[in-house]
């Protein structure tokens, strides 16, 4: 087997743990060599060393290819990357682990290269004033939206920032997409889940400056009158499932859903 790795922090290539895992991987016939994003990848596996920010970067790195991550947490949280480096050795010694997919999304827009996001795309003010976004869902136009931001997000999505926005959340197999306001100036805007293959055009209107376009943990500034669409990829991610993995799990241990004083 052949590995690459990616590392978003350069002082994790002096952690104790992520030493020792190396080279026990080394240790066990495996290669393994860095991949920081430029030239050819080749490999048959990455895996993300870091956390949740790392995996992101990762996968806009891996799925256009069609290369599975595998997430080793080492930050904080890790929700994405949510393994731990014992869990990761042991199952790529015995060979248990199993791939998923994950929807990704696709941004493009005039003066605007395509790009693509796992969790969400967004579009925010950039100032004191309120954002209106005029929405389109497929062609049909919605209400305007005035709030802070307008943001497009993926099941994989749903546990991120969309969770902040109170929009709901959605396991990993759901095929939808969510759209929410963050902030709404309206009382009656409540976030919206439509087809997985919907596409959805964002123009953002502000009275000074210029809005922002993020993407997970990416952020540009829009040019004034740029129409964003954003739609599912023409790809999806492949990511490296362990026999320990739970959703439901990782919902109440990591984010603490359910947590009442009567259940303990």
């Amino acid at each position: 087997m052949k590995l690459a790795y990616h590392i978003r922090k350069s002082a994790l290539r002096n952690d104790p743990g992520f030493v020792a895992l190396s080279e026990s991987i080394r240790a066990c016939g495996i290669d393994l060599t860095e991949f920081s994003g430029d030239g050819e990848l080749s490999a048959d596996m990455i895996l993300s060393i870091g956390g949740d920010g790392t995996f992101l970067e990762s996968a806009k790195i891996a799925a256009p290819s069609g290369f599975p991550v595998l997430g080793v947490n080492f930050g904080t949280l890790g929700f994405l990357s949510e393994y731990s480096p014992e869990d990761v050795l042991e199952a790529l010694k015995s060979g248990s682990y199993s791939f998923e997919t994950r929807e990704m999304l696709c941004v493009r827009g005039e003066g605007l290269e395509e790009m693509y996001a796992l969790n969400e795309v967004c579009v925010s003010r950039n100032g004191a004033e309120l954002l209106s976004v005029d929405v389109t869902l497929d062609g049909v136009a919605l209400p305007t939206y005035r709030a802070d931001a307008v943001l497009v997000s993926t099941p994989s999505g749903s546990t991120a920032y969309n969770l902040s926005a109170g929009g709901p959340i959605c396991t990993p197999g759901v095929r939808a997409l969510i759209l929410a306001p963050v902030a709404p100036h309206n009382l009656n805007f409540r976030p919206l889940v439509v087809p997985h293959d919907s596409v959805i055009r964002l123009e953002p209107r502000c009275k000074r400056g210029c809005p922002m376009l993020s993407l997970d943990n990416r952020m540009f500034p829009l040019e004034k009158g740029t129409v964003v669409e954003v739609c599912a990829a023409p790809f999806e991610l492949r990511r490296v499932r362990l026999p320990k993995s739970n959703f439901i799990q990782a919902l109440q241990s990591k984010l603490l859903w359910g947590v009442d004083t009567r259940n303990i």
